[in-house]
Order: C-alpha cells, then structure tokens, then sequence
C-alpha cells in the first residue's frame, strides 16, 4: 500500500516568521557546556540577593491542589494602595511579558503600524509582529542615550502603539524630566503609550515616576512593572499592568488567559510588597556595585551606557558571539546582543561582589591584546 504524501499544515504566517527572543542561557545548560559548576548567571537580570524572606515563609503556607485567583483580587487590591490607583485599572499577569502579548492583542489589527526603540526588548517587537503589525523602530543616539527629536518624529506618523522601555532595556538610561515631558507632549489620540518600566525600582531619586506623569494626561497609556529583577521572583513569573482607564484594562484582560498568574505567584508578590524594606536595601547594594563595575569598566577604555538598571550595556569590541564563549569559558554567563549596528555588545547584570570580580578579570583578558 502506497503510503499518502505528507502535506504540509498551514501556518499562521505572522508566527511562523517571527525573529527568535534572545534569551539567556540558564545555568543548567551552562555547566554541560562549559564544563564548569561554578557559574555566575548574569544574563537574565535576575536579583542575586534572592527574595525577601517573607516571601520565603509565605509560600510554606501554599495549597498547590487548588486554582488561583483569575482575578488576582489580593495582588491588585495591594497594588492598589500603593500605586493609588483602581484596583479596577489595574491587570497582573504571567510576567509584565504575557501583558505585552494581551495588549498586542487586545489594540492591534492585521497591518497596524506599531514603533518603538532600538536596541529594545524582542518581545516589543515579536508581539506586535505576531498579531499582523508592522514594526518600525527608532534608534539611540551614538552616545547610547534616547534620542527624543527621533522619538518625537516617529509619534507624529501616529503609531497604533509606542513601546517604550524607561529605563532603558538593554541600554540602561532613563528619561529624565525634560525628555519624557516632550514625548508625552508628541503622542497623538490614536496611540497607545506604553511604558515599559521593569527596572523603576532602580532608578535615581530624581527620575520621573512614569505612572505619576502619565496620569495627569489626557493619553491612552499602559505602564507596566514587575516583579522579577528588584523584588527577586523571576522564577515565579508575575508582573502587572498599571492601564489609563478601565476600558482599556478590560481589554488587556480578556486578552489573557485565565488562572494566568498562578498561586505561588501571587502569594510571593503579595509577601514582598509587604517587605519593601528588604528590596529598597537589595537595590541600595546593586546600584554600589553597579557604580562599581561601571568605573572598572571606564578604566579599561571600553564604552557602556549610564545605567538605572540592574545590568551595564557594553562594547566590548569585537563580535559578541566570541565574547560570550570567552566568559562561558570562564564560568560567567552574559547575554550577547545580536540587533544589527550592536553585535559588538554585551549586557551583563550586576550580581554579587565576588561575581562581579570574576566578570571584571574575564573582560580585562578579553580586552588585553
């Protein structure tokens, strides 16, 4: 018997050619390539203080047999009093990532046109794409800051939405009061701003609070924050979405699916919104040793971005492909940055004193003739 010809399933063709998200390397996959068992995980921006211990105390309480709270009720009542906003505007989701999917979702039809930054966060770009959006995307100045005029001529073509990272992923630097005003003063009626600010936490006392200066607009906004680099839950997986209206936040959330956020989760963030003292000190020792490893950096002669993040964005000066396995050599995993006019930059997170050593003697033998 003649066995049928194979044909081959349809596609969805928005999904099937989508760039690929670069993520980083895990620590399990590092030691079978490398060899090595002491590795220092700083691709992933991950918090290398841990979490609060009361986050620690509060999941021993768990009941992992039932659902969670599809409406995370808990986690956006206290988000609530904190932010003084609705509860009502306010959506959480599988990491501030499944918000970008359900706002894409949620605002985009087929042939949209969708702008935002480079170099940027992937899934900015990679939502947008997979819900039939053009993509369009504005560079940084040379000197690795935002170029607001850039920013401000794209706004006036009227994207769907802007995306936009403040402070900057993988760059680093914020908007400050002046730049910020002026792209808020340049977004038309028919754009959805959203503010990426994943790194909030980390910024300096005098860094405009996104959220403050969008709500006191007339704009349709999403600013969105997370859990996973200052208050040290990457693992759980539980961001949120801070919406202008309640329409707009219905919207994201009838974009998501349900249980989205799982118990563990929202009991985690709850706890740490309740030990806020514990992450203000984390990030009190990150940003010294940020300083610290940035002015390492500088005495070597290699170029980076001001950060007021978790991570320094570097030109190491050479291809960044060899640049990582000359650190997985060493035991240290980094993330190579692969968007064009940047294939010569790293990022790397800040992790503890002793990590960041090992990272600071590995780029002088990578930068030593």
């Amino acid at each position: 018997m003649t066995k049928p010809l194979h044909t081959e399933l349809p596609l969805n063709p928005h999904v099937a050619g989508l760039p690929p998200y670069n993520a980083g390397m895990n620590i399990a996959a590092a030691r079978r390539q490398s060899g090595r068992q002491d590795i220092a995980a700083l691709a992933s921006n991950e918090n290398p203080d841990g979490c609060s211990p009361r986050v620690t105390a509060a999941l021993a309480n768990l009941e992992p047999s039932r659902y969670s709270d599809p409406a995370c009720t808990g986690l956006r009542a206290v988000l609530s009093q904190k932010l003084g906003v609705s509860p009502d505007r306010i959506v959480a989701g599988n990491g501030s990532e499944e918000m970008i999917a359900a706002i894409c979702r949620a605002v985009l039809r087929p042939g949209a046109f969708v702008a935002t930054v480079c170099p940027g966060f992937g899934l900015h770009e990679i939502e947008a794409l997979a819900n039939g959006a053009s993509v369009e995307k504005v560079g940084i100045r040379p000197d690795l800051d935002f170029d607001i005029p850039a920013i401000i001529a794209m706004l006036e073509r009227g994207p769907a939405i802007f995306f936009l990272s403040s402070p900057s992923n993988p760059v680093g630097p914020a908007l400050d009061h002046e730049g910020l005003t002026r792209i808020l003063a340049a977004v038309r009626h028919e754009t959805l701003l959203v503010l990426d600010e994943a790194y909030f936490e980390f910024t300096d006392e005098d860094t405009p609070d996104g959220l403050a200066a969008l709500s006191a607009t007339n704009l349709s906004w999403v600013v969105l924050r997370t859990f996973s680099k200052a208050y040290g839950l990457a693992g759980l997986r539980v961001g949120y979405a801070v919406t202008s209206d309640v329409r707009l936040a219905r919207a994201v959330s009838a974009a998501k699916t349900p249980f989205n956020v799982n118990a563990a989760a929202q009991v985690a963030a709850v706890a740490a919104l309740a030990d806020e003292a514990w992450m203000r000190s984390s990030v009190a020792r990150l940003k010294h040793e940020r300083a610290r490893v940035a002015d390492a950096v500088a005495a070597m002669g290699l170029s980076t971005a001001r950060s007021q993040t978790n991570f320094l964005f570097i030109d190491v000066g050479r291809e960044s492909p060899i640049a990582f396995d000359h650190f997985l050599s060493k035991g240290i995993i980094v993330k190579p940055w692969k968007e064009e006019g940047y294939d010569t930059f790293i990022r790397v997170t800040i992790g503890t004193p002793l990590e960041n050593d090992r990272f600071l003697d590995a780029l002088r033998s990578l930068a030593r003739p």
